[in-house]
């Protein structure tokens, strides 16, 4: 057993975001017997994880313990850590790690976020590693069917870490399974990832049918259809298909698609009852990944040439004004075409 694996099994765990998942990977590295630091911006949040041992905005019910180091002070947090966990929405992740690059020198990093950065189209651990370029050790990805409220509180839960180099990989399993929080490696970050990003645009769309009453066999549509063009452009850039057949691609979007817990899919059921997507965020109290991942997918989609009928009807709902019971509509009389068996098929 080399220093690595050594020093992984219980190793000293920062957590950089104090928001439901962050908290929350908080708690299960401290359950799996690692000391662990919180690191929160705001001091509401950091008064209430301290002093009332509760989460400020969501976990409901679950009580902080006094074991878990929570701080505003960045340095603080990173000062000791052997593994660095970023909870920190895709669009922010390249501005919080750009100041931290020299706090972060050999230490191994996991991204915890769900999403395709506006502009530069990465995805998360790819964000890090441009960042970062030589100064941590390889970058792994955490994905998975996670909704954090159950995760908090216990309730039995499995997740993929991903990365290109399997012992990083392998050094985090050891250090966060628990014995309700079960981990998996692989080696294909592509494929987790955009499982994992790609899936909040489809629960988008499946909160909309939900709101518009559409039924359980839409739904079932939605999922089936949406992992076939998630599959589509991972594949488009090199991820492995079985990938999609695993936890972070079909398993993260049952989850995410048929939880109201899911902020995506609160989306859509907003969207659904007419209100504007300004409405829609302003009674959310955590960031919805899914709604900047969709206008970067259908660029992302263009560049490669790969058909997301649904992601495409998301972003004209999203952003070009369209109703979502017309994007419904649409997208049932799009041109039908036959099953073929060994591909990947259109909607």
């Amino acid at each position: 057993m080399n220093d690595r694996t050594q020093r992984a099994q219980h190793p000293r765990v920062a957590v950089l975001g104090g928001g439901a998942w962050g908290t929350t990977l908080a708690l299960v590295s401290l359950r799996a017997g690692n000391g662990t630091a919180l690191y929160v911006r705001d001091e509401e949040a950091w008064r209430a994880l301290t002093e009332e041992r509760r989460h400020s905005r969501s976990l409901r019910g679950v009580t902080i313990p006094e074991s878990l180091f929570v701080s505003t002070d960045v340095e603080a947090v990173l000062a000791k850590a052997d593994v660095v966990v970023l909870a920190i929405p895709t669009q922010k992740l390249r501005g919080a790690l750009v100041p931290l690059c020299d706090l972060l020198l050999g230490k191994i990093v996991v991204s915890a976020a769900k999403g395709i950065e506006i502009g530069t189209l990465l995805r998360p651990s790819a964000i890090a590693e441009a960042v970062l370029a030589d100064e941590a050790s390889p970058v792994c990805a955490l994905s998975g069917p996670n909704l954090s409220s159950e995760v908090a509180a216990g309730k039995p839960a499995t997740t993929v870490v991903a990365s290109r180099d399997a012992e990083a990989a392998s050094s985090i399993q050891a250090a966060m399974i628990g014995a309700t929080f079960r981990i998996y490696t692989s080696t294909d970050i592509v494929g987790e990832e955009m499982g994992g990003s790609l899936k909040n645009i489809i629960a988008i769309s499946a909160g909309i049918g939900d709101g518009l009453g559409a039924g359980d066999n839409a739904k079932a549509a939605f999922l089936t259809r949406g992992i076939a063009e998630i599959g589509r452009l991972g594949i488009a850039h090199c991820a492995q298909p079985l990938t999609f057949a695993g936890l972070s691609g079909i398993g993260d979007l049952i989850a995410t698609c048929s939880s109201p817990q899911s902020r995506n899919h609160q989306v859509g059921a907003g969207l659904a009852t007419g209100a504007s997507l300004e409405e829609v965020l302003s009674e959310m109290s955590e960031v919805a990944e899914g709604v900047d991942t969709t206008r970067a997918a259908v660029e992302l989609a263009h560049r490669t040439d790969v058909e997301m009928p649904i992601t495409e009807q998301m972003c004209k709902v999203l952003f070009r004004g369209k109703s979502a019971a017309e994007a419904v509509r649409d997208l049932m009389s799009r041109e039908t075409k036959e099953k073929i068996h060994g591909r990947i098929e259109s909607f």
